[in-house]
């Protein structure tokens, strides 16, 4: 049987059932897309929850509302459910689980591993599989290939096909969404790349093809690396800059009127997100194994770690100016999601910030209207209630994360100092002498 052909047109007439294996930022709006393309897809979640909340039409990802699920569910071209067996029955499964740092910087595959493992269960000729998680160059054809040949003595590009196709999801955007961000697909042999390619061109705008799955592994570490290291210099220009008594952010808005061989990149109290602050970290630890040290990745690294402790310093030093001790003190921190806008906590460099105040004694609280309470490495917080109040009430307001929600000219007026991380006020907060801007 000519199983690429097959997988083809099952692809083309949109009859092919498709799995997405984890729900979350990633996988739930993929299979939305793949869903409201017209194909049969069902998601593959372990936590049941999750899985209970889409099959009763209500989704839990802010870029996804209830309707666009409850339509989907209605219409029987959505389904979830924690039985991983249906593996058994589907023509195709997109892997959009997580890939973490352990405590020590290394790469946590785990869960791609425990994903290789259930794929050997259920593995069978026919089949499509795209990894998607993020994670070092070689890991499709190390790991996952080399297991699932092993076990299931299937040809690849021949019985089974398997690629490699970075996610861009960037929770909260709307002009750039899954389905119109140019998808990149690498496979493992080029039947790999013609299937996986005939499946996903189906579903979104479009898809870029190149030539191996290490390729397109590489193209997303370079994507956030490029971040991470822009967003390290001007972090380390805004140290300098408060070194130098000048203010960073009139000149960044100065460089930013150039028309060409500029590009702007805004300073802040660190690097949040599942993506900037780890991903460049596996290319670093991958190169370790090649004796070759990756120095940009490791400084940018380091400087924006230390970002955190900055603010830190910022808020000491605006208490100091009051006369007031760091210890005792009341600090409300406005907005803890790692960037404006979303619910997002993961990596969020307002957990640091909060966890250096406690560490010194300082009495914290914090207020985020997107994120109700915090329960995170010794961290229980839960959101104030009545943000007037705690604005009024707080010794120093510092914003973490610039909610657009969030009135700033009626913090400006009842808060007594604010240190302003993310230039939230503008030019309101420049010269005002109960301002500190990073």
């Amino acid at each position: 049987m000519n199983y690429t052909q097959d997988l083809i047109n099952k692809f083309n007439e949109k009859s092919a059932h498709i799995a997405i294996l984890g729900l979350g930022y990633v996988g739930l709006p993929l299979a939305v897309v793949f869903a409201e393309s017209g194909f049969k897809v069902t998601g593959i979640d372990p936590i049941t929850s999750k899985v209970d909340s889409l099959n009763s039409g209500k989704s839990y990802v802010l870029d996804v509302s209830d309707k666009q699920i409850s339509d989907l569910v209605k219409a029987k071209r959505l389904t979830a459910t924690t039985d991983f067996s249906v593996l058994s029955k589907v023509d195709a499964v997109s892997i959009c689980v997580p890939t973490p740092l352990r405590k020590t910087g290394d790469p946590d595959l785990s869960f791609i591993l425990s994903v290789a493992e259930t794929l050997q269960k259920y593995i069978h000729p026919g089949l499509a599989i795209v990894l998607e998680s993020t994670t070092y160059p070689g890991t499709t054809r190390e790991l996952i290939l080399q297991r699932l040949c092993e076990e299931s003595g299937l040809k690849v590009g021949k019985e089974f096909f398997l690629a490699f196709s970075p996610e861009r999801v960037d929770p909260g955007r709307k002009d750039w969404t899954t389905i119109n961000t140019p998808k990149v697909i690498g496979g493992i042999t080029d039947n790999c790349l013609a299937v996986t390619q005939a499946w996903y061109s189906q579903a979104l705008d479009e898809v870029v093809p190149v030539s191996s799955a290490e390729v397109a592994e590489m193209t997303k570490l370079l994507e956030n690396t490029f971040r991470m290291i822009n967003i390290g210099m001007v972090n380390e220009l805004a140290i300098m800059c408060d070194r130098l008594g000048v203010d960073v952010w009139e000149v960044i808005d100065a460089a930013a009127t150039k028309p060409f061989g500029f590009m702007k990149f805004l300073p802040g109290p660190g690097l949040g997100g599942h993506c900037i602050p780890i991903d460049p970290l596996y290319l670093s630890w991958k190169l370790k194994s090649l004796n070759y040290s990756a120095r940009f990745i490791e400084l940018a690294s380091e400087i924006n770690t230390g970002m955190p402790r900055f603010a830190v310093s910022k808020i000491q030093d605006s208490l100091n100016l009051q006369k007031k001790p760091l210890n005792g003190s009341k600090v409300l921190i406005l907005g803890v999601a790692y960037k404006p806008d979303i619910d997002d906590l993961r990596e969020s460099p307002a957990l640091d910030v909060i966890l250096y105040l406690k560490q010194k004694g300082v009495q914290v609280n914090y207020h985020d209207p997107y994120i109700l309470s915090i329960h995170h490495e010794g961290i229980e917080l839960e959101s104030i209630a009545n943000l007037d109040e705690g604005v009024k009430t707080a010794d120093c307001v510092a914003i973490i994360t610039n909610h657009s929600s969030y009135n700033y000219d009626q913090i400006l007026e009842n808060a007594k100092l604010i240190v302003d991380t993310r230039n939230a006020l503008g030019d309101k907060g420049k010269n005002n002498p109960k301002v500190t801007r990073l």
